[in-house]
């Protein structure tokens, strides 16, 4: 499996033909995919998302047991178990790995420079050092950013229609977790906090 048609199949891009065409042709051959989710197997909104991406890739001709072979492995939300896992998939030479979240994709990262790996939920893949650019990722990894600059704007302004006296914000974040130990996200709200006339306070937890 090539890395342009697994992006096209995570974007959920409507160039579908070259890769059912691929897998009709490549019955024979088995690929592995790699998933590493930092999460745990019960938790809702992951399961919904895998169940949707092993759907989708069915659609698309590849079928797991078949000619398809995924390794899903899961944290079970331990996150001192992401850099093991991440050595463990890597060493299991995938054709290509879907990771999600930040913490998962770095660790990926210090494990291969030549797997291909498509990342999902990052915040800020250029300020994690992941990518070089969003418009020429460079390297193995690509994938898909969960935020943009106005949406600390759009936080502000949900505040304000709830709570219009607000006058001072919070911005509570784990270092060891949140993009760039928190200042990621600490500028998407102080870069507009000024115009809604409220004070931005930095709580670290």
């Amino acid at each position: 499996m090539r890395r342009r048609e697994f992006i096209t199949l995570i974007g959920g891009a409507t160039t579908v033909w070259p890769f059912a065409a691929l897998a009709q042709q490549q019955t024979s051959r088995v690929r592995r995919v790699g998933v590493l989710i930092p999460y745990s197997r019960v938790d809702k909104d992951s399961q919904i998302q895998y169940s949707a991406f092993i759907s989708a890739l069915h659609q698309l001709g590849w079928t797991n047991g078949q000619n398809l072979e995924i390794d899903a492995l899961w944290t079970n939300g331990d996150e001192s178990r992401i850099a093991q896992l991440a050595k463990e998939l890597v060493a299991r030479e995938p054709a290509v790995i879907l990771a999600r979240a930040t913490p998962v994709t770095t660790a990926l990262r210090k494990e291969t420079r030549t797997i291909p790996i498509v990342f999902v939920v990052v915040s800020d893949p250029v300020g994690a050092g992941l990518v070089d650019s969003m418009a020429r990722p460079g390297g193995n990894i690509t994938g898909f950013t969960n935020t943009e600059a106005s949406l600390g704007g759009k936080w502000l302004q949900l505040l304000e229609n709830l709570a219009p006296s607000t006058k001072r914000v919070a911005v509570v974040f784990g270092r060891a977790t949140s993009p760039g130990g928190g200042n990621y996200y600490l500028r998407l709200i102080e870069g507009t906090a000024e115009s809604f006339g409220v004070s931005v306070i930095a709580a670290p937890v």
